[in-house]
């Protein structure tokens, strides 16, 4: 589970500071107040761990990708070339990192199950002409320890390693010493490393470390696939959603193939994920039937039936409000993903009815109590948040497993509040104007009539 983020002059973020990620972390805010922003610094790292290119050091994206975010020059704080990105990232596994030391038999030299991630990129030789991009130093940690490259000579692509927080002393090969040549995109130790030093074998495994955990993170935008009257369905297993949630059905369809369960808790029997999420869909209230079935006998093309009330006549998903549609991919994303994910939600509550927007607060802390799975949400819904203090205050949901911040923009970037939830689920430190000025608009409309009703008189 990915449990701390920071970003330095990364879009209008000079700065987060260290953003906890609990396994239900929320940012609310205004717009353009760098909540999306926070997100993207996640994808970009994603992206770029799933990139074949090794000569990339950040993949900014593409039509296709996670998210395009063109340029150096597009992201960095205020476009200043000089500015140096730095990205950092911890997280914590289930199964304790050990490393080996080959000069001692292979007896374990450390092992935790906390790990952390800094990189530092700065674009080189502008004025006018292309950025080249370079990273100054990158490292990783385990537990207290740090392992990491770092340039030698400003300007010139020569390395050398670097440990901290123990006696741990990098042995080399018989030979010359050459410096090392620059790190693997932003993140990875060249391949020298392993013919230069005799005990850094390690070192590559905590790359792998990085990519896996990364792997473990799923996204879904907040503008959502249209529903299709028919499905065609190959027998092919998504990895995911899709962007805009297009391969929902085919992941229905793919789970049913096969023949997975999903837990309801203990002492309740598993059932598939179609059962699952139409048994989702009842509970918020949308409507009373799901199914997906082949339009005929051993047919590549399938339908998404629905009922609006039980026993009721069916209907094509196509015919029936938008919003079930819309919520669709949310919930099937949330128990379709390998238990232990991240999940990455963006505005998942666009063209939902407010008590919908409440009752969704209930599928993400579901899809984390039963699955373990991490769900990060940018919303504006005040519903989804006030939900969320209520489970906290009936004790259904603790409040050290939520993280919720306040964004805003301001003069010299965004800034960052978390918001202090006490054990009755309230907000101490309430910004002032969070979700409108509510007693502003109750004190005005009083006043308004009253000045009728003096009129009046």
């Amino acid at each position: 589970m990915l449990t701390r983020l920071e970003l330095r002059n990364f879009k209008s973020w000079a700065a987060t500071g260290d953003v906890r990620l609990a396994p239900i972390t929320g940012f609310f805010g205004t717009n353009s107040s760098g909540k999306t922003s926070l997100l993207q610094a996640l994808l970009l790292l994603k992206q770029t761990a799933d990139s074949a290119d090794r000569g990339l050091t950040l993949q900014f994206g593409e039509k296709n990708s996670l998210v395009n975010l063109g340029d150096f020059r597009s992201v960095v704080h205020r476009h200043a070339d000089e500015a140096e990105l730095v990205f950092s990232l911890d997280w914590e596994q289930k199964k304790a990192f050990v490393a080996k030391d080959p000069e001692r038999r292979g007896e374990p030299v450390f092992q935790s199950t906390k790990l952390g991630f800094t990189t530092q990129v700065r674009g080189e030789n502008g004025s006018g002409k292309a950025l080249r991009l370079a990273v100054p130093e990158m490292s990783y940690r385990v537990g207290d320890w740090a392992f990491g490259m770092r340039r030698k000579t400003e300007g010139r692509n020569e390395y050398a390693l670097f440990s901290k927080g123990m006696e741990f002393q990098y042995v080399r090969t018989a030979g010359r010493a050459w410096p090392l040549p620059a790190p693997v995109k932003c993140y990875g130790f060249p391949d020298q490393v392993r013919g230069y030093y005799r005990n850094a074998g390690f070192l590559s495994d905590l790359e792998l470390a990085f990519e896996e955990q990364l792997r473990q993170v799923y996204y879904l935008g907040p503008l959502r696939a249209y529903p299709e009257r028919t499905y065609t369905w190959s027998g092919a297993q998504p990895s995911d959603m899709g962007q805009a949630g297009e391969q929902a059905v085919h992941a229905i369809l793919s789970s049913r193939d096969k023949g997975e369960k999903i837990s309801q808790g203990r002492g309740k029997h598993r059932v598939s994920l179609e059962k699952y999420v139409a048994e989702w869909l009842q509970r918020l209230g949308l409507i009373a039937e799901f199914r997906v079935e082949a339009v005929a006998d051993g047919s590549q093309i399938f339908q998404v039936k629905v009922s609006k009330m039980a026993d009721g006549a069916e209907s094509l998903i196509t015919d029936v409000g938008f919003g079930v549609s819309q919520i669709l991919p949310v919930i099937v994303l949330c128990f379709y993903v390998p238990e232990g994910s991240t999940v990455i939600l963006e505005q998942p509550e666009i063209h939902l009815h407010p008590a919908v927007q409440a009752n969704l607060a209930d599928v993400l802390i579901d899809a984390h109590r039963k699955r373990g799975v991490q769900i990060i949400v940018e919303s504006h819904s005040e519903h989804l948040l006030r939900r969320l203090q209520r489970r906290i205050a009936e004790e259904e949901l603790s409040k050290d497993d939520v993280a919720l911040y306040f964004c805003e923009a301001g003069v010299k970037g965004s800034t960052l509040m978390p918001l202090d939830v006490d054990l009755f689920g309230n907000i101490t430190n309430w910004p002032t104007e969070f979700f409108g000025d509510q007693f502003g608009e109750l004190a005005a409309t009083q006043e308004a009539r009253l000045k009728r009703m003096t009129k009046k008189a």
